[in-house]
């Protein structure tokens, strides 16, 4: 990984102060801000599926751009309430966790994001399979309770395997950009992935049903 430059460690400081003086959780609440803003990731959208969502900076800032936006968040470790979201504690590897949140909306959702990172291991390698093993459930739970134009949004690291993930990624959904806010360290491996409109082999897979494994 490359030295963080005077320049960078600026900017993560500006972020984390901005970030305390609006109340947000995390200074990444920024990056979501960003994104929103510059690719209309909210527009069209009415129910939102948040992955790995503790401890909520992501949660505060889609409910202040769209307060009638409907959220289902999900994390393995609690996360403190935000006003008028559906939070359920648990892993997003279990498919009754999903079911769950699936059963709170009807069974769809118009987009679905994922800011999840692995625990660091301080091996670079292991971090980014960790990482992109996040990034293909997020993006396979998409596929599964996306609308026909629903999309998805995902963090993955740029290292070994990611090639190819991105090709298996632009085989599952219609438009897959990759998105690099503003708010990211420019020396950062750190990239999202926006995929749109979820490419479906077999009508079955438009949705977890309930009581699945």
């Amino acid at each position: 990984m490359a030295r963080q430059s005077e320049g960078e460690r600026r900017k993560r400081e500006f972020y984390y102060r901005a970030a305390k003086k609006a109340g947000y959780r995390s200074r990444s609440a920024y990056k979501i801000k960003q994104i929103a803003k510059k690719h209309g990731i909210l527009n069209g959208t009415e129910i939102v599926l948040e992955l790995c969502s503790a401890p909520g900076g992501w949660t505060q800032v889609l409910r202040e751009l769209n307060t009638s936006l409907q959220i289902v968040a999900i994390d393995i470790d609690a996360m403190p309430p935000v006003q008028g979201v559906h939070f359920i504690q648990g892993s997003i590897l279990d498919d009754e966790i999903i079911t769950k949140a699936t059963d709170l909306t009807g069974g769809s959702f118009d987009l679905v994001l994922s800011d999840c990172s692995p625990k660091v291991s301080g091996h670079w390698d292991l971090d980014v399979v960790r990482q992109l093993e996040l990034a293909s459930r997020t993006f396979e739970i998409g596929l599964k309770v996306l609308g026909p134009n629903g999309k998805a949004l995902a963090k993955v690291f740029q290292g070994k395997g990611f090639q190819e993930f991105l090709g298996q990624i632009r085989s599952m959904f219609r438009t897959v950009k990759l998105i690099k806010p503003d708010a990211s360290r420019k020396t950062s491996a750190e990239i999202y992935l926006l995929a749109a409109g979820p490419i479906r082999k077999h009508s079955g897979e438009a949705r977890f049903q309930k009581g699945a494994n």
